[in-house]
């Protein structure tokens, strides 16, 4: 694991890399407006995903890094996202644009202007608690790359059943709510509720070559 500091036209982001041995992806994964690159999901995901061929790079936007406590404006995340994108790039593999809740918005908006290989949102915030009005499905639907949506099953901001139809991968974890926990009451453990988000993303890395 490395970590490497690089300037955007919105501040210095900084990249956690996790190498696999014999790579043949590199799956780039933004964290949320609430939390960094210490969510349950990535963490997990940096730890599996190198033993399949696919390394992972934990990208903190530079608001994160600069100690802010709230997120800007999403055109201010996407300049953020595109500036470090040429580092991701210089690895010289296919790249994956991930992340989670906000971060899987900025994936979904940018992937294909930066030629990414496909999409993978954690956690998409379809719309905001309580206003389904709201929708956010056109950052969604406009990605126009193989995409997998993980979302959990009583996510806030958004259920499974709530995402229209298109042409992606949509993978449930029953109970889980929008970081992915799981209650005390419910018939899976919390290890196990990862586990799907995990296992799913390596089968799905695996299906794009």
């Amino acid at each position: 694991m490395t970590t490497e500091i690089v300037t955007t036209g919105a501040g210095d982001a900084r990249i956690t890399w996790h190498p696999a041995t014999a790579p043949r992806l590199l799956l780039a994964l933004g964290h949320g407006a609430g939390g960094g690159v210490d969510a349950r999901d990535l963490r997990a995901l940096a730890a599996v995903l190198p033993g399949h061929g696919v390394s992972v790079a934990l990208v903190e936007q530079p608001w994160r890094v600069a100690g802010k406590r709230v997120a800007p404006a999403p055109k201010t995340l996407d300049l953020g996202w595109h500036g470090l994108w040429p580092a991701l790039a210089a690895a010289g593999l296919p790249v994956v644009a991930g992340g989670r809740s906000a971060g899987a918005r900025v994936a979904c908006r940018t992937a294909a202007g930066l030629g990414a290989r496909a999409v993978l949102a954690l956690s998409f915030p379809l719309h905001p608690p309580g206003r389904p009005e709201k929708s956010r499905a056109a950052e969604l639907l406009g990605a126009g790359l193989p995409t997998l949506v993980v979302q959990g099953g009583n996510d806030p901001f958004g259920r499974p059943d709530e995402f229209p139809p298109g042409d992606r991968d949509l993978v449930e974890v029953p109970w889980a709510d929008h970081g992915f926990a799981v209650p005390k009451r419910a018939p899976l453990g919390q290890d196990e509720a990862v586990a799907i988000v995990t296992d799913a993303v390596v089968a799905w890395t695996a299906s794009l070559g």
